[in-house]
């Protein structure tokens, strides 16, 4: 029999965050055993994992390419492969809630981040949406985060690095992370990007210095979980002025359970994460066309308290909302 060919490894440069070939030592490793409970280890030579069903060796994993079963001391199976990025981030350690998968993968399409973008984005939480951020931009695009809380600054590092492989204190050479209110340190830095991803709480006082900053053409794109926060955001991106219509979205995920005629949704759901809103900066100067179509009766009535577009019929700040 010919002599199989080891593929080599996904070039250092590149920096997925993807590893080819045999598992090696230092290398992070998902561990999933028959009842679909997972684990992440670090794979060290000499060491051992413990779980209820006796031990795994390291050393058993060493060497092997991934996608195998092996089993424990006490006849525990497991399935080991290397962790892909979305399993990777649902898994990892936790300063802030995580940006899931589902959604950061409509932000990296719908806000369309491409490689060798420059990105900005506020908060970095834990880190998820930072890390496909760049996988997305690679190594010649950059990513700026800034994070209010040094607490979640430290865990997003650890958690980037992690999913890297960096070494010796090393980090995504793409990736900047600054302590700091966007909204006060964006100006001042003077800098122009082509993408701004915001993940807080009050994405509306960051309006101003993303129109400042972003490119004509470029995308802001924000992240808000409730309602009220959705209306606010979306009403203040029209009152500026400067933006296209923004767009809002939700997805929600349902996986489906198939076994021969037995085919079905599945009992869980990944439901409501986040609201995701995306508009487009005009060039100076520009404003995009008004909207034609007239807002709902009380829309923007006596008892609406938040801002204003501009262009609005007099006869709708006049109306009571209708039931």
């Amino acid at each position: 029999m010919p002599e199989e060919v080891v593929p080599p490894d996904v070039p250092p440069e590149a920096w997925s965050g993807v590893h080819r070939g045999p598992l090696r030592a230092g290398e992070w490793v998902r561990l999933t055993d028959s009842k679909g409970r997972r684990h992440n280890i670090c794979l060290e030579p000499g060491k051992r994992f413990f779980s209820n069903k006796g031990h795994l060796d390291h050393d058993e994993l060493i060497g092997r390419e991934e996608g195998f079963t092996v089993m424990s001391s006490a006849g525990g199976s497991y399935l080991v492969f290397r962790p892909l990025l979305s399993e990777f981030v649902v898994s990892m350690p936790r300063g802030a809630a995580v940006v899931y998968p589902k959604d950061a993968a409509q932000i990296v399409a719908m806000a369309d981040v491409f490689p060798g973008a420059d990105v900005v984005e506020a908060g970095v939480g834990s880190g998820a949406l930072t890390c496909s951020l760049l996988r997305a931009v690679g190594p010649h695009g950059s990513v700026t985060s800034y994070e209010r809380r040094e607490e979640f600054a430290e865990v997003a590092r650890r958690n980037v690095t992690q999913f890297f492989g960096t070494r010796d204190g090393e980090t995504h050479p793409a990736w900047r992370l600054d302590l700091g209110d966007l909204a006060e340190e964006l100006p001042r830095s003077g800098r122009r990007v082509d993408r701004v991803i915001l993940d807080m709480l009050a994405p509306w006082e960051c309006v101003e210095a993303v129109a400042g900053a972003l490119r004509p053409g470029g995308i802001v794109c924000g992240y808000v979980a409730t309602t009220t926060q959705l209306s606010r955001y979306v009403e203040t991106l029209r009152a500026h002025g400067g933006f296209t219509e923004p767009a809002v979205w939700e997805s929600l995920v349902r996986d489906w359970h198939v076994e021969g005629l037995a085919v079905r949704p599945g009992h869980k759901m990944i439901g409501h994460t986040a609201f995701l809103v995306t508009a487009r900066r005009m060039a100076a100067g520009e404003r995009a066309p008004a909207k034609k179509r007239r807002p709902a009766p009380g829309a923007y009535g006596p008892d609406y308290l938040g801002p204003r577009p501009a262009d609005l019929p007099p006869q709708v700040l006049d109306e009571p909302f209708a039931d």
